[in-house]
């Protein structure tokens, strides 16, 4: 029977790629569907029995396998039931007899057969089912293929969403560290910054800021000013209005505030203490006239020596004269006051002598000590106060005027500690060996001990403020240490306090 064009037309366009193997042990079964499958472009393949089917199988690409039911040896259930368990994509069709249907049933539980054909069969139909059958084949095909594929996209979106995790996570540390790096750079800053907007409210500050605003780095967020203030820290909105860096003295404190500005409505503001820097700049600008006053007394110093030296001339020329006792007494008084007035210009002349740090020499501590007391000694002359001296030779290499200077110092804070009532004890001498010493003590109220470690601290000072600048000590310390000593603080079991200044002795060579 030929099939209809349509058919015809359809299997030759879908089947040209595809393999029937036809399996009975009836060679006119054979041979009538090889005449009805010459109409298609597929492939025609035939078994007389299993056994050599299954060999046909292992070397050829099959699509659909047609098998009878009755065969000698094995069946064309249990053949099929082997096609699929070896070959599952190959579509299993069943040919069976009307009285067959116990085999078909068979058929459809164990080997899962595609279709099945009753013999004799139509050739039209015949032909349907084995296109379908193809059909399926590659249906199955590209189902496993669309499958695969969809399994590898699935396997790479796993790895790329793998990737893309790993990337965030990175990404995700690195920011949290590059954000733990930030806070750690802006709370390590010494000055306090922050971050301020609107009505003065703080966005965002660092530990300096909450130190002095006296609140805690947590409680920052949201903190507002009170009275123009953030604790020890002035508001900067009234003071930065009109420029963005002023210099605001509040709370006995110079807060240098500079801005800067951040979003539409916020400022950056750092804050600098320059108290000190204030003070320094004071200081300075008083030594700078100190020192014009020095080299002002300095010169009229050495002024003073030329008449000093005519009255001296004139009291000796008359003394050679015959005089009366009580007019050679009075000249006496004239000599010794005129030499004393000499001594005291040239302790000042030495004293007001900018030192040079390369003048380096034998120096006499005792000879040191006197000039200073010389020097002060207008200071020291009130009858309540007591002047101490047990100068021993001590003998240094250093620079005298600088060495002077200490003394002075010392001796000036040891009268001002008590008062003016009471003794200072001054005195010079060998110390360890190797070393001398200069020692300044008086019989004080001494040093507390709490600001004993302290003293030595520029600008540290306990007078009440305008009668002394916090220097003198430090700057006794700096010179002791520029002549390779030390200088150091003593309590005496008497009371008082003692300032003991340690030097190398003079090597002779």
């Amino acid at each position: 029977m030929e099939s209809t064009p349509e058919i015809r037309s359809k299997s030759v366009a879908i089947s040209r790629e595809a393999a029937v193997l036809v399996v009975d042990d009836d060679e006119h079964v054979r041979r009538s569907l090889r005449r009805v499958m010459r109409r298609t472009s597929c492939a025609f393949l035939e078994a007389p029995e299993a056994a050599t089917a299954l060999d046909i199988l292992a070397r050829e690409p099959v699509t659909v396998v047609v098998s009878d039911y009755r065969m000698p040896g094995m069946d064309g259930v249990e053949f099929l039931r082997l096609v699929k368990e070896r070959y599952p994509a190959v579509q299993r069709v069943l040919l069976t007899g009307q009285a067959d249907t116990a085999a078909i049933e068979e058929a459809v539980n164990r080997s899962e057969i595609f279709r099945f054909i009753w013999k004799p069969w139509d050739e039209a139909h015949l032909l349907l089912t084995i296109q379908d059958a193809i059909d399926q084949f590659w249906m199955t095909e590209e189902n496993q293929r669309l499958q695969s594929m969809l399994t590898a996209r699935q396997a790479e979106l796993e790895r790329l969403n793998r990737d893309l995790d790993a990337k965030l996570e990175a990404r995700t540390e690195a920011l949290r560290l590059a954000a733990q790096e930030w806070r750690t750079c802006f709370d390590a800053i010494a000055d306090p910054l922050a971050i301020i907007r609107g009505g003065c409210e703080v966005v965002r500050a660092n530990a300096g800021f909450a130190r002095r605003a006296g609140v805690g780095v947590g409680e920052l967020p949201g903190l507002h000013c009170v009275d123009h203030a953030f604790g020890d820290l002035p508001c900067p909105r009234p003071h930065l209005a009109e420029a963005a860096e002023r210099v605001v003295t509040f709370r006995n404190r110079a807060w240098l505030m500079r801005a800067f500005p951040f979003g539409a409505d916020a400022l950056v503001v750092v804050y600098k203490d320059v108290t000190q820097e204030r003070e320094v700049s004071r200081r300075l600008f008083q030594t700078e006239k100190m020192s014009a006053l020095g080299q002002l007394a300095g010169g009229v110093a050495h002024e003073i020596n030329n008449p000093l030296g005519g009255i001296l001339a004139f009291a000796q020329i008359m003394s050679q004269d015959p005089r009366t006792a009580e007019d050679q007494e009075s000249l006496r008084l004239i000599s010794d006051a005129a030499l004393r007035a000499k001594r005291i210009v040239e302790s000042l002349l030495r004293f007001s002598r900018v030192p040079k740090e390369h003048e380096r020499g034998p120096v006499d501590l005792a000879r040191v000590v006197d000039d200073a007391l010389l020097i002060l000694h207008p200071n020291l002359r009130d009858g309540k106060l007591t002047v101490v001296r047990d100068l021993q030779a001590a003998r240094t290499l250093g620079n005298a005027n600088q060495l002077q200077q200490v003394v002075v110092n010392l001796i000036v804070n040891a009268a001002q500690a008590i008062q003016g009532k009471g003794k200072v004890s001054v005195a010079t001498g060998p110390g360890a060996p190797g070393r001398v010493v200069v020692s300044i003590a008086d019989d004080g109220p001494g040093v507390p001990a709490e600001l004993a470690e302290r003293i030595f601290e520029p600008f540290f000072t306990t007078k009440p403020e305008g009668q002394g600048t916090g220097l003198g000590l430090s700057i006794c310390y700096r010179i002791a240490e520029e002549h390779g000593g030390t200088i150091r603080l003593e309590s005496p079991p008497g009371g008082g306090a003692r300032f003991v200044v340690d030097l190398p002795a003079e090597t002779i060579s």
